[in-house]
Order: structure tokens, then C-alpha cells, then sequence
């Protein structure tokens, strides 16, 4: 990074039945991202394997390993031959029977940051995803890591859909939050229903950017996984982009294939976003208290004339 120039790669995946295939697939396109100018590289949610969350399979606990373990060990590794940043999500054994799915953080040559466990797991059987079968919801804060290459707030998939949390990574001074992700349709979604997913997902994200001044990476995987049994399955929709904090894309990965996508931030853009659109400044926190409750009651008052 020169000053306050930033390159970033998006390693948009189709993963492979493999899961050997699919780290050394990665490890390559991390290269690739590289030579391309990036000096921090992005991988999808759970990059090793395909989306073994459609079905509820015990035999499939056998994929996890611990931090450090195999996976990471070769991104680390990648990461420090290359003295670039590496980004990658993967299947954690935690400790007493506690699964996670997790995002390790190492900033090139410096080595490993830490992890972030995903804090919201999706459960909907109807279309896929039964994560809640797998995964312990996170342990570990919102916090940013705050790397050689400015400060990333990292979340995973569904965490992406919730405004407290990227507030809360934004708080705690991240300039740039990074969702890994595997989100697609389901094979009977019409047309105009994946359209309509699939503007939604890349809307939220942005506006998680405008709301706290920051740029946004979203790197999801791509390409048709069938379900177990062969009835079904899921087709990944791609799409990863990279937007700036005034909801600009940078740039934007196809629907379709495999792709590293590279995109420039200037991290100065941050500071001066929030000067001038002051949302950070202009917020009401004595008037907040109840965004820590489930649901509220009615206010008798707020009918009154």
C-alpha cells in the first residue's frame, strides 16, 4: 500500500467436491490476485468445500479443523511468501464440541491477526441452509483487525444483513468491512425472484457503506452445487463487488464464473466521506437504548398531539 492507496482482489470460487482441489485452486488465484497489484486478497465463506450446509449430515463434523490447522497453516504461508494480506473463511473445530464457521485474518509477513467467528446463523431448511445444525453463533467481538492494510471489519454471509453489525465494526474504527460469503438461488426461483434477491443483497451491503463511510468488499462463490441425493441444490450467484463509501461500485464480478476481481481504494475517501455526510456525528445515542431489546412494546405516547 502507497499512502493511503489501497489494492484489493476478490477471488470469486466454484468449489469442487475436492476439498484439496479447492485450497490449492485458491492458493493459485491469491497469486493471481497478487500479480494483479493486490495487496489484500479476499476469499469466500467456507472456501475449501462445497456448501455441505444443505443437508444435516453428522459425517460432515469430520471436515472441521482447528485454528491453526492445515487451511489456515497454507494461507499463512501464502500470505507471507506473497507479503500480502489474505482474508479466507473456513469450518472451525472450537473447543467442547463447539463448531464455528470462521474467518482468519493474516496481514502478509506479519503473519496471523486473529479470527472472527459468524454471529448470525441462518436456519432455512426450505432453501438450503441449515447452518444452525453446524455452527455455534460467535464468541468473539465486532471488532476490526487493524492490519498493515488499514482497518477491516470482518463479518460472514448473514452477518452482511444486519445494519448493528456494521455499525458496530465502524464504531470500533473499521474503514472497510469485508463480507465473505456463499448465498445463491433456489432452482426454482423465477427469473424476476433471483433478480430481486440478488439487487437486495448487493443494496444492503452498500448501504452499510454509505450509513458508516466505509468501502465494502462482498466475495461470494459462484456456480450450481447440487443438494445431497441429488434432489435440488443451490446456484451460487457471484456478484462479488467492491463499493466505495459513498455506495459507488468499484467494481463488480459476473453471475456466472470464476473470476479475481481488483479493485483501488483510496482509504483517504473514508475520512472525507464522514466530514461530509456526518451520519456518524449526527447520531441520537440517548435515544437508542431500545435497539438492545428483542422486541418493544408500544409507546403510549407516541400517538399524543
Amino acid at each position: 500500500m502507497a499512502g493511503d492507496r489501497l489494492v484489493v482482489g476478490l477471488v470469486q470460487m466454484s468449489m469442487r467436491p475436492d476439498p484439496g482441489e479447492n485450497l490449492a485452486r485458491a492458493l493459485d488465484l491469491i497469486a493471481k490476485a497478487h500479480a494483479a497489484g493486490a495487496t489484500m486478497v479476499c476469499l469466500p465463506e467456507l472456501f475449501s468445500f462445497r456448501y455441505f450446509c444443505q443437508s444435516e449430515d453428522a459425517a460432515n463434523f469430520e471436515l472441521a479443523e482447528p485454528v491453526p490447522g492445515p487451511a489456515t497453516q497454507a494461507l499463512e504461508e501464502v500470505a507471507a511468501k506473497l507479503d500480502v494480506a489474505v482474508i479466507g473463511g473456513v469450518f472451525e473445530l472450537g473447543a467442547h464440541g463447539n463448531y464455528h464457521n470462521t474467518a482468519v485474518f493474516f496481514d502478509g509477513r506479519r503473519g496471523y491477526l486473529g479470527k472472527y467467528r459468524k454471529m448470525h446463523i441462518p436456519d432455512d431448511p426450505v432453501f438450503g441452509y441449515r447452518e444452525k445444525y453446524y455452527f455455534t453463533s460467535g464468541d468473539l467481538d465486532i471488532r476490526p483487525f487493524r492490519s498493515s492494510r488499514g482497518a477491516c471489519g470482518v463479518m460472514l454471509c448473514w452477518d452482511q444483513w444486519f445494519p448493528e453489525a456494521a455499525r458496530l465494526a465502524a464504531l470500533k474504527g473499521a474503514q472497510i468491512l469485508i463480507y465473505p460469503t456463499a448465498i445463491g438461488w433456489h432452482p426454482d426461483d423465477s427469473p424476476e425472484v433471483r433478480a430481486r434477491q440478488s439487487e437486495a443483497w448487493e443494496l444492503m451491503q452498500r448501504s452499510h457503506g454509505i450509513a458508516n463511510g466505509c468501502f465494502v468488499i462482498a466475495v461470494n462463490r459462484v456456480g450450481f452445487e447440487p443438494a445431497p441425493g441429488g434432489s435440488g441444490g443451490i446456484g451460487f450467484w457471484g456478484g462479488s463487488f467492491a463499493s466505495a463509501p459513498d455506495g459507488r461500485v468499484l467494481a463488480r464480478a459476473s453471475a456466472e464464473s470464476d473470476e479475481v476481481l481488483i479493485a483501488e481504494f483510496d482509504l483517504a475517501a473514508v475520512e472525507r466521506c464522514r466530514v461530509e455526510w456526518p451520519f456518524l456525528r449526527d447520531r441520537r445515542v440517548d435515544a437508542y437504548a431500545g435497539l438492545q431489546e428483542r422486541y418493544l412494546a408500544d409507546d403510549e405516547n407516541a400517538s399524543g398531539g
